[in-house]
């Protein structure tokens, strides 16, 4: 394998009907002994409302590469804190194994390699007494294989950036610029 020096990767993966599951991880993967191993190993310690952990599968099962989360929201309770180190955390790691398993992440030289994923949990999540926890899995789980996949490929390219420039616009400018 050549080494992976500093890949970037993000993906949406929509919530269904009336969950606000949407999920929309941002990945960063490469060397150990590179730029992404430093911020990884600076991220060690804890930033107030901004909890970071290792993604393991379940007890004892820390996935590999070693990968770190965090997320983007502020966590405010211990409902959203619940929410992000268990449901999310679980369809991270399974994304990840599952990313190893169809060969979207190599096999050979994992170890090498660390991942830093900031995940969006929306704070409405934890206070929603309907939450679909298996839309809360399915989002997550196939918006990082999409994210590292994407990261590795690097997509999308400068190419298909400048042919999509009129063509595809960020949601919240509808209704404001005209193409």
């Amino acid at each position: 394998m050549s080494e992976i020096w500093f890949r970037a990767g993000e993906a949406t993966v929509l919530a269904a009907e009336g969950q606000y599951t949407d999920a929309m991880p941002e990945v960063l993967i490469g060397s150990v002994r590179g730029p992404v191993g430093q911020a990884f190993a600076s991220m060690m310690g804890q930033a107030q409302g901004h909890t970071r952990m290792y993604v393991v599968r379940d007890l004892n099962q820390l996935v590999r590469p070693v990968t770190m989360m965090t997320s983007k929201v502020t966590i405010q309770s211990a409902d959203y804190v619940e929410l992000l180190g268990g449901v999310v955390q679980a369809a991270i790691g399974d994304a990840i194994v599952d990313c190893i398993i169809e060969r979207i992440l190599p096999k050979e030289g994992l170890d090498d390699l660390c991942m830093i994923i900031m995940v969006w949990l929306d704070a409405r999540c934890a206070d929603d007494d309907n939450l679909d926890r298996k839309d809360l899995y399915r989002t997550n789980y196939e918006a990082t294989k999409l994210a590292i996949a994407r990261a590795l490929k690097g997509e999308p390219t400068v190419d298909e950036l400048i042919a999509n420039r009129k063509t595809v616009k960020h949601y919240a400018l509808e209704d404001l610029i005209e193409y």
